[in-house]
């Protein structure tokens, strides 16, 4: 299956399975649109690798048919791969205006601002793209312009809910309008698309301003010591509200970290932070007194390059941490992140500094809907079929069950490559298409799978041995065989260990002649391996290297 017929196709090639990577297509009538175009990071899994790409070699394939890519929000879940991914798509992107100032900065920083079109949606502003026609609903996330899109097909009109909460006091944006939900729902839905993130909460997600009130509080009975603050840069109502907090104790807000620049810059461009008060810089905030200083960090998850966890190893250029001096994180673990976060924790606990975080203050909400948003929600927009994405497959499948106990007819679980007809007829599952996960490795694309990467997973795993061989022209083995181990845990006993090595490479090259390369070649391997085994437990990874002298 590669081209939708009469009859209205979701195909989620990202973000179900899994929480990140999000990127959706809807198929009617022989044509395609897109959904947002989002990475995530590598887990260790995957050495040296921190970014993940989805594999879109299917609608790359069917690039003819896809009319246009539609961003709902401008979070790297959603956006991160228009760098890398959308110049080879050929179809232009459709954006409200924040999403398209930080997507504008993303294609400018890699050269392609001229290939690739980018068209600015206004709020509320609607698009039509052949048998499609989207508008966009606003709804409350962690960074501005969060939107869900009402699709209007032949076949129904979709609900895809993109992030989102509810939120009735938020400092970026106006709330949830009930009024225009529960008429949408009024007039009829065939499917809602929706967030799954959080099924498990039982409580609602929490607004802003009650963040506002906790850092007042934490922060404001502070009158020692510096203050960092780490979150996710992209929330820029986060940024108001420090910016506030700032104001109301006296404090000077500063900038640590470029993405937090980036947003603040593109969200000022578009007509929001207009009440941050004055930023001081990094070079003056090195010598202001301490208790003067609210800092605004990136590295709530670890990153070993951003600024907090520079700060808590004291390489940061303008920022050294002291006892007396506090941490909050303003922010959520993302899993298997715990690791990193520890490390950081750990030094900034080292160097004396005092760590909050929302186990201990209300200093964090979520951008997610728990179960009473999701049950609201469905109340007011009321489809005939449910289909849960942005979670893993048991955020999906209890989400599900939620939408059934929620009066919903029918609810259909996707995963990534899952091809669910949504109309005519009853919704279910049709077909699968390929998909999958490229890695970005320097400036290189390639599968997650790839030999590259699997030989990677085993050099990381085993170490390496390099066992180099010398023969004459009558084909009889010259001098002593070379050994080198690389990465190999033998530490003071390395000589007698290459030493068997060679024994075992050397005992095999009397038995196996050169006109048989091959196989002298395997054997080799297998010789030396089993002198590795027997010595560390581990398969190192063996390459054989034959010169004809």
């Amino acid at each position: 299956m590669t081209v939708p017929g009469d009859e209205l196709l979701f195909l989620p090639l990202g973000g179900s399975g899994e929480i990140g990577m999000n990127v959706n297509l809807y198929g009617c009538r022989g044509q395609w649109i897109m959904v947002d175009l989002g990475m995530t990071f590598a887990e260790p899994g995957l050495p040296g690798i921190e970014l993940i790409l989805p594999d879109l070699s299917f609608i790359e394939a069917e690039r003819e048919r896809l009319l246009g890519v539609v961003l709902t929000h401008g979070h790297e879940d959603h956006i991160g791969a228009i760098p890398y991914l959308a110049a080879d798509l050929g179809a232009p992107l459709y954006a409200t205006p924040f999403t398209a100032g930080l997507i504008r900065r993303k294609l400018e920083e890699e050269g392609l601002h001229k290939d690739v079109p980018l068209h600015i949606v206004p709020l509320g502003g609607q698009l039509d793209l052949g048998p499609f026609s989207l508008r966009y609903i606003a709804l409350a996330h962690s960074i501005p312009e969060g939107n869900a899109l009402l699709i209007e097909t032949p076949f129904g009109r979709v609900f895809h809910t993109g992030d989102w909460k509810l939120d009735d006091r938020p400092l970026i944006g106006d709330p949830v309008n009930e009024a225009e939900l529960k008429a949408i729902g009024d007039q009829g839905v065939l499917a809602l698309v929706g967030d799954s993130t959080n099924v498990f909460n039982p409580e609602p997600s929490g607004s802003e301003s009650a963040v506002r009130d906790g850092l007042m509080e934490v922060i404001g009975r502070r009158t020692t010591g510096r203050v960092v603050v780490t979150t996710f840069a992209s929330n820029a109502s986060r940024i108001q509200t420090l910016g506030e907090v700032a104001r109301a104790t006296g404090r000077r807000l500063v900038l640590a970290g470029r993405s937090l620049e980036r947003i603040v810059a593109v969200g000022r461009a578009v007509g929001y932070l207009s009440r941050l008060p004055e930023l001081m810089s990094l070079e003056a905030a090195a010598a202001a007194r301490p208790e003067t200083l609210l800092i605004a960090s990136t590295g709530t998850q670890g990153e070993p390059q951003a600024a907090l966890a520079r700060m808590a190893e004291g390489t940061h250029p303008h920022i050294r941490l002291e006892p007396g001096d506090c941490v909050i994180y303003s922010s959520k673990n993302i899993p298997g992140n715990e690791m990193a976060i520890g490390r950081v924790q750990n030094a900034l606990a080292a160097r004396g500094v005092e760590i909050i975080s929302g186990s201990s203050a209300h200093v964090h909400v979520s951008g997610h809907p728990g179960r009473p948003e999701l049950e609201a929600m469905y109340g007011w927009i009321r489809p005939r079929i449910a289909i849960p994405v942005h979670g893993e497959r048991r955020h999906l499948e209890e989400h599900a069950r939620l939408a059934r106990t929620c009066g919903v007819a029918e609810a259909v679980v996707p995963m990534n490559g899952t091809v669910i007809r949504l109309a005519p007829g009853p919704a279910g599952i049709v077909a699968h298409a390929p998909a999958g996960r490229l890695v970005l490795d320097g400036e290189v694309i390639l599968p997650a799978d790839s030999a590259t990467m699997n030989m990677r997973r085993k050099l990381a795993w085993g170490g390496l041995i390099v066992v180099t061989m010398a023969f004459d022209r009558r084909d009889r083995l010259v001098g002593e065989v070379m050994v080198l181990a690389r990465g190999v845990p033998v530490e003071e006993e390395a000589e007698d260990f290459l030493a068997e090595c060679a024994e075992a490479a050397e005992a095999v090259a009397r038995k196996v002649p050169l006109s048989e390369r091959r196989r002298l070649e395997d054997d080799v391997k297998v010789a030396v391996r089993r002198v590795a085994r027997s010595w560390t437990g581990k398969k190192p990874l063996t390459d054989v290297q034959i010169l004809n002298l």
